[in-house]
């Protein structure tokens, strides 16, 4: 057996086919919101990935609460960045997408393994996807902008803004969800 069939194998298919579809509604509103965002981030001379973030990093911490298994942001985050790298939506950067999308994924597992931190509460949602989002952020500046500091400065403090929108926005969707039976109660 693989390395990679034993890290797969304490993922339900319930789990995996959960990942996959969060995967594709990330790069769903990705695809919709970032030319949007554009207008509004090109004169502050910041990327739009920084202003609007937050709603598709949301999916992260959401996949991370549905499936309740540390690395299934991570595990979204790779698959986000193959559909990237495959199809050429969302904003690849061919075999780098594997960075810039999976390091969010990552951090918003590794909040979680923090004591006390729980998937299924507000700050939880809140301040992962600020982190993911900051991450992201900064891992695409480092990549490729390279942005001098302030344009920088400005563009990470709109990314932890949007962050926080975004897992205020995924708490309130994984309440409405756990409401209805659609995702477990006790994590």
């Amino acid at each position: 057996m693989t390395k990679l069939q034993k890290t797969l194998r304490h993922f339900s298919i319930r789990d995996i086919t959960l990942i996959a579809i969060l995967a594709a509604l990330g790069i769903a509103v990705k695809i919709v919101l970032t030319p949007l965002i554009q207008v509004a981030s090109a004169p502050l001379f910041i990327p739009g990935g920084s202003l609007i973030g937050g709603f598709y990093m949301m999916w992260l911490v959401i996949a991370s609460d549905m499936t309740g298994k540390f690395g299934a942001a991570t595990l979204m985050g790779l698959v986000q960045a193959a559909l990237v790298t495959l199809t050429g939506l969302g904003g690849s950067h061919g075999i780098l997408s594997f960075v810039s999308y999976t390091l969010p994924g990552l951090i918003v597992d590794l909040w979680y393994l923090l004591p006390g931190r729980s998937p299924g509460g507000l700050p939880g949602a809140f301040f992962s996807c600020i982190l993911a989002n900051i991450c992201g952020a900064l891992s695409v500046n480092l990549i490729f902008f390279r942005l001098p500091t302030i344009p920088l400065l400005l563009s990470l403090a709109s990314a932890a803004l949007s962050g926080g929108l975004g897992g205020v926005l995924a708490w309130h969707l994984l309440k409405a969800l756990r409401k209805h039976g659609f995702v477990r109660k006790n994590l």
